[in-house]
């Protein structure tokens, strides 16, 4: 277990897009109680009302910041409702979320976990939150005090193990063969599933199985063809389906949640 030393780093992960201002006016009220604050866009293009999405990312990510990071993720479809806000830590990062779902991934292999006080933003003196943009009036300045190092997880959460379910399933294993499904597409067309590399790790010579197409394994998108299909291991680690130069959710027709089923094929 990593303790937690705050670095003053804030990534945001939202599905608001980039029409309107609700993505700079939390970033607008995160620099007015931490001047200092240095704060990443990880994604605002999360589909919305989509929570999966941001937690694969965001589990994903998170490594490739400064330990100390607070990471604030909003797809929130339950705003103003019961819904609880869940924090957790893992490896010195502080993850901060709506109790949803969207944190699940990282809530099974986290260090600690707790849910947010009911009153937490008023005790900070942050006001009384309106019921449909807790990002800027709860999010925000918990983030903000929590990364210039006024509050520690103690300080604003109360421990848990209670926690919202992911809401699609791990991949699955049976015989020579890998299940999962498409998580994302990426701006380029790319089916990016929930397949790790290490689940195909032992396959001789993995065959990809997705909307009836069959598809091999290369190292790299330059390997085939302009309008050839292929399956690959991508930066982050996991199975990607693509088409040279072209769009494969497009030229398969799939979409995020589409089955995928990896096939060990050993050369005889």
């Amino acid at each position: 277990m990593h303790s937690w030393n705050a670095s003053g780093v804030i990534t945001i992960t939202t599905d608001f897009g980039h029409k309107g201002p609700f993505a700079a006016v939390m970033q607008g009220a995160i620099i007015t109680r931490f001047p200092a604050a240095r704060i990443i866009d990880l994604a605002h293009d999360i589909p919305a009302h989509w929570p999966p999405e941001a937690g694969f990312w965001l589990s994903r990510s998170y490594s490739y910041f400064p330990t100390g990071t607070v990471h604030i993720a909003i797809v929130d479809p339950g705003v103003g409702t019961e819904r609880d806000i869940v924090l957790a830590l893992k490896d010195g990062h502080l993850f901060m979320a709506p109790d949803n779902g969207l944190l699940a991934p990282l809530l099974e292999v986290a260090d600690k976990i707790g849910k947010l006080n009911a009153n937490a933003a008023e005790s900070i003196g942050a006001g009384e939150p309106s019921l449909t943009f807790h990002g800027r009036d709860i999010f925000a300045p918990i983030a903000a005090d929590l990364a210039a190092g006024k509050l520690s997880f103690t300080d604003v959460a109360t421990e848990s193990d209670n926690w919202a379910p992911g809401w699609i399933d791990d991949p699955t294993t049976a015989g020579g063969s890998v299940s999962g499904i498409v998580v994302t597409v990426d701006a380029f067309g790319n089916l990016i599933t929930n397949i790790d590399a290490s689940l195909l790790q032992d396959f001789e010579n993995p065959i990809v199985n997705i909307a009836g197409h069959l598809i091999e394994m290369k190292a790299t998108y330059g390997r085939v063809k302009p309008g050839e299909y292929l399956a690959l291991i991508n930066s982050f680690a996991v199975l990607e389906i693509a088409r040279s130069e072209e769009s494969a959710a497009q030229g398969l027709g799939c979409e995020r949640g589409a089955p995928v089923v990896v096939r060990d094929n050993p050369v005889i």
